[in-house]
């Protein structure tokens, strides 16, 4: 005889399942949300962007969809870019390679550094040779002959983010670290953070020294001379902004705003040949990205999901450079408003009245001339 069975039994049992499943739900919503808040990689500041200055008035273009690609399918990430004065074009791809471009369009594989994370790069004085930063090592120099490390130290701590570097006339070098605290790999925790861990550094050559010029920086990025050399620029990646540091003259010593209220966060500077400066500008700028940077919970959900800030992060669905006079004012600016042929353009180079262009986000080196005939 089959046992018989309490029907009060049967509405008991789906309510603890019910009840022990919400439980469930609940201690793995708290774990998830301890894991986020308590264990997160980052100590946020909020981030209040400063509205953006005349540079948002000019008219949008599409100027940076004419350029002619280099190199295509070559290469790899070639986030910087410069030229010699015989034309040869170099740059570092995220495979190792410094790679160059003859004046005949041929390219060769230079010289291998065993590294993913080259970043700037710049042509000594005595064009023999070049500067390059890699993120994880320090600064290295490449030559005919080889590969050798030139600062890898400053104050007995290794150099953990070295971004981009610039050549005096002296052989001294001003390069930027980024950030003290992130690597190259994590730069979007340092924009999330928004504290500033970036530096500005001078290599000495005659005494083999790496001293600290400017700490605290919002993103040290890019770094700049003067025509007459008294004085750099330093970009300030998310302060939107780049500063002038005076190294002669009565103000030596001495750091200013050069251009603010940009309408992106500047990467690379470089100089022009008029005196001007050309700024890759990152596009940091969206309704949603305004909301994360006010919001630390926002930061630190994007903090445990990267994939989720790269969904959300316009710099790879767009490009713009500005050329900036020596007084601080815009002249031009270049777009691609919708990455349609360059997106994430890092660097920009004038030679020979045209801008070659480096990127994050492609594959090639954009060459746009400076000239309509």
């Amino acid at each position: 005889m089959a046992p018989k069975i309490d029907p009060r039994t049967l509405t008991k049992s789906p309510k603890r399942c019910v009840t022990a499943c919400s439980g469930f739900l609940l201690a793995c919503l708290l774990a998830f949300t301890l894991q986020i808040f308590f264990f997160s990689p980052i100590s946020p500041d909020l981030l209040k962007l400063p509205p953006p200055s005349s540079a948002s008035l000019l008219p949008t273009n599409t100027y940076l969809q004419r350029v002619i690609k280099l190199g295509e399918g070559h290469l790899k990430g070639p986030e910087d870019v410069c030229v010699d004065r015989d034309g040869v074009v170099y740059t570092a791809s995220r495979d190792g390679w410094v790679k160059r471009m003859h004046r005949n369009g041929t390219w060769q594989d230079w010289r291998k550094i065993d590294s993913h994370a080259l970043l700037g790069i710049t042509t000594t004085k005595d064009q023999n040779s070049l500067i390059v930063c890699d993120a994880e090592k320090g600064l290295f120099k490449v030559s005919e002959e080889g590969v050798t490390v030139v600062a890898s130290h400053v104050n007995g701590s290794e150099i953990r983010f070295a971004d981009d570097v610039i050549e005096a006339s002296d052989g001294t070098l001003y390069f930027s670290v980024a950030s003290t605290k992130f690597g190259f790999s994590e730069w979007y925790l340092d924009v999330l953070e928004a504290k500033p861990h970036g530096q500005l550094l001078k290599y000495d050559p005659s005494f083999n020294e790496t001293s600290i010029l400017l700490d605290d920086l919002g993103f040290a990025n890019g770094v700049a001379l003067s025509r007459g050399e008294d004085y750099l620029v330093v970009c300030e990646t998310w302060r939107i902004r780049c500063l002038k540091h005076w190294l002669k003259g009565g103000r030596k010593g001495e750091t200013e705003i050069f251009i603010d209220n940009l309408p992106g966060g500047p990467d690379n500077i470089n100089l022009a040949p008029d005196g001007s400066f050309w700024i890759a500008i990152l596009q940091f700028r969206s309704d949603v990205l305004e909301f994360v940077y006010n919001s630390k919970a926002s930061k630190h959900l994007l903090a445990a999901f990267p994939k989720l800030y790269n969904l959300i992060n316009p710099v790879y669905r767009s490009a713009m450079v500005i050329n900036v006079a020596a007084d601080g004012n815009i002249i031009r600016k270049f777009e691609d408003p919708n990455g349609k042929v360059m997106s994430f353009v890092t660097s920009a180079f004038e030679f020979e009245d045209h801008l070659y262009l480096g990127s994050l986000n492609s594959n090639f080196i954009g060459k746009l001339p400076l000239r309509v005939e």
